[in-house]
């Protein structure tokens, strides 16, 4: 199946000088096919969200694409686009619901206003069309009382309502992808399940393809077809879900899994991952990122950058470990 979004060797610099530059993204490839949901995990400080909004042309002025290429449907690059051409495909091509929909509505706007300014700007319809396709489109996301709710400020919704609104807004063109940055965060826990219930709703009934960003395994687990775990700015294991969460083999994904909470778990204490994220000028003198933290890195790992290696169909990690030993990466953190 050809990949609705195919990013390929993408490399994303921040100009830190006026002659110097560090790489935020490094080498990052990753497809997304038609009706697939393509979970992307990692702690703070990993790429996540930069690489989600380098896909839109949003991410900070400060950084720019210096290398790679992304292709949307094969034939459309999303690369080196100037911003009115990129513009073309934010909302009805790709959307995104961002991490706060606090700060990323405007508070200053009805929400009726910022939703029939999307079916305006793309569907070039009257206003009172849009009116009623965006009363419509309330419906549809679960929220009571559209009408009155057009004429509300998003100060005045709760939480998950206004996470139905930014939701609302990036469907309302029906875009072929929606990219979703940590959707349930700081939402309790049953408006999170309805929050991720709606988005499953989306993808079945419009064969969307979902793009999720969050640090909460759980969601992954259950929302995802295949996932990706950066860290440092790259992808170090890519898999299909079952794969990644019964057979993982970087060092770091392991590390990640152990550090779940479980019931078998109550009376141990927490598991966590040893030091931090490496910082953008510490990254660049490393070969594998990970070696720090890792608890079986040897010199080559320190001297040389590891490639993805193939563990299985599908499934590949960018270990040394797995080319050195045979795959063999069970107790790897200390």
């Amino acid at each position: 199946m050809n990949p609705l979004l195919d990013i390929r060797d993408l490399r994303l610099e921040l100009q830190r000088t006026r002659k110097e530059s560090v790489a935020v993204l490094d080498g990052v490839s990753l497809s997304v096919g038609k009706g697939e949901t393509v979970g992307i995990v990692g702690e703070s400080g990993c790429g996540k969200s930069v690489l989600s909004l380098s896909i839109l042309g949003l991410q900070p002025n400060a950084m720019r694409i210096t290398g790679g290429e992304m292709w949307y449907k094969e034939e459309h690059p999303l690369h080196g686009l100037k911003e009115h051409e990129i513009r073309r495909y934010r909302g009805s091509e790709i959307a995104m619901v961002f991490q706060d929909p606090m700060s990323s509505l405007n508070n200053g706007l009805t929400v009726g206003a910022q939703v029939t300014e999307m079916f305006r700007l793309h569907s070039r319809c009257s206003r009172a069309e849009a009116k009623e396709r965006a009363i419509a489109l309330f419906r549809r996301v679960g929220l009571a009382r559209p009408e009155a709710l057009l004429k509300e400020y998003p100060h005045q919704l709760s939480g998950g309502m206004r996470q139905r609104i930014m939701i609302a807004i990036a469907i309302s063109c029906n875009p072929g992808l929606l990219i979703a940055d940590e959707p349930t965060t700081a939402l309790d826990v049953t408006i999170q399940a309805q929050i991720l219930d709606l988005m499953r709703q989306i993808r079945e009934e419009n064969d969307t393809a979902i793009m999720l960003i969050s640090h909460d395994l759980g969601v992954i687990a259950d929302m995802c077809d295949r996932i990706a775990v950066m860290y440092a700015g790259q992808i170090v294991e890519e898999g299909p879900t079952a794969a990644i969460f019964e057979d993982p083999r970087h060092p770091y994904t392991i590390g990640l899994l152990q550090s779940i909470p479980a019931p078998s778990k109550k009376r141990e204490k927490l598991f966590s991952i040893p030091g931090t994220v490496p910082g953008l000028a510490e990254r660049q003198s490393l070969g594998c990122r990970f070696a720090p933290r890792c608890g079986l890195a040897t010199k080559h790992c320190y001297t040389e950058a590891p490639l993805l290696f193939g563990a299985s169909a599908g499934h590949a990690a960018r270990c040394w470990l797995l080319a050195e030993r045979g795959g063999q990466t069970d107790a790897v953190v200390s």
